[in-house]
């Protein structure tokens, strides 16, 4: 019997998961306060204070870590790396503190909490599928101005796990299929994959592609100038991140609320509920141009999928590219610990971190 705990930080909370073999002994989402967190000028200053509220969680819940043989940390901020589990080592740790692969998102916490939680209870340390796995194909990597190239940041882990999930339940091989993954939430990755490998998305963390509950999504460079010609670049950055999107329309990013207002009849709260949807669909329709219209299904995944009307408005649109699947919710808890379940029993190979990015130019 393997003891395997999972950390997978978040903005204001860090989800942490106890598995012995593939049960979960238990599952929770430990809140941190956004005006304690905002005291911390950085994101690694963070370190510390959520370590101390994850300790008194487990004491007070009088859960018993000892003996692990295993701390999964979701991974981000180091290189860009191949979808895969990594042994975390001590130059993973310091690539990801200093955010070597250029993603400064509050992920980079997962395996220094890792660490953390290893130094006080054993066990050996994985990170799983970051943000920033990389397995574009060449062309998706072109943009229009010369030596700036598009970097891959989406929700790999759930969109893989997905796969996985989709391919497990309906016998059909990842390596063999086309699918097009959309995970929909406060954040929005949508993914082309190719026989196994994610060749093209859009840029989730860096605020390409549809408005979020979040994010202001994709806009003509030319509306972005006018409109942030005296505005300080900061207001620009949190419209990026945490102010744009169903936020700036409705001054929360509670969509419980924004729904209720959509249920309610509210002609203007359905008019931007629908054309956040009507995005998403117009991404899945460029991934399936990537993908030649070979598509095996289009996958859908993530927490806003709790409201129906989403899928349905993305089967109206899409279903004529492929079938639509719906998984709400996210299986990244899951697909840490039975990542790090499979390396402990030999059925896995582990990945290597090389401390350089999976790819970093074109030979001419």
């Amino acid at each position: 019997m393997k003891k395997i705990f999972v950390i997978n930080p978040g903005s204001t909370s860090t989800k942490l998961a106890l598995f012995e073999d593939k049960e979960c002994k238990f599952s929770t989402n430990v809140f941190h306060d956004s005006s304690v967190l905002i005291k911390f000028p950085k994101i690694n200053d963070q370190l510390m204070y959520r370590m101390m509220v994850i300790q008194e969680f487990i004491k007070e819940n009088h859960i018993d870590l000892t003996g692990l043989d295993a701390v999964v940390g979701r991974g981000g901020s180091c290189y860009a790396v191949e979808s895969g589990i990594y042994e975390v080592t001590d130059q993973l740790l310091e690539d990801t503190r200093q955010a070597k692969g250029g993603l400064y998102h509050v992920s980079m916490l997962g395996v220094q909490l890792a660490k953390e939680v290893a130094d006080l209870y054993g066990g050996r340390i994985f990170m799983m599928d970051p943000p920033i796995v990389d397995e574009y194909c060449d062309l998706a990597r072109i943009t229009g101005v010369k030596g700036i190239y598009r970097k891959a940041v989406s929700h790999a882990l759930n969109v893989k796990a997905t796969a996985r999930v989709h391919c497990a339940k309906y016998g059909l091989d990842y390596t063999k299929s086309n699918f097009i993954i959309c995970h929909i939430d406060g954040g929005i990755s949508i993914t082309a994959h190719k026989q196994g490998k994610m060749i093209d998305g859009n840029d989730a963390g860096g605020g390409q592609g549809p408005f979020t509950p979040t994010r202001m999504g994709s806009m003509a460079i030319t509306d972005i100038l006018h409109y942030f010609s005296d505005q300080p670049k900061e207001k620009l950055r949190a419209l990026c991140y945490e102010a744009g999107g169903l936020s700036s329309h409705f001054g929360t990013s509670d969509a419980d609320q924004i729904h209720a207002l959509v249920d309610a009849g509210n002609v203007h709260a359905k008019r931007i509920w629908d054309a956040m949807a009507y995005q998403i669909c117009k991404e899945i329709g460029s991934m399936a141009t990537v993908l030649e219209g070979k598509v095996d299904g289009i996958l859908l995944t993530g927490g806003l999928l709790r409201f129906d009307d989403i899928s349905q408005f993305i089967e109206k649109h899409c279903s004529w590219i492929a079938s639509v699947y719906s998984y709400p919710g996210e299986f990244e808890q899951e697909a840490m610990a039975y990542g790090a379940l499979d390396v402990l029993n030999g059925k896995r190979e582990l990945s290597v971190y090389t401390g350089k990015p999976v790819w970093s130019g074109f030979d001419e």
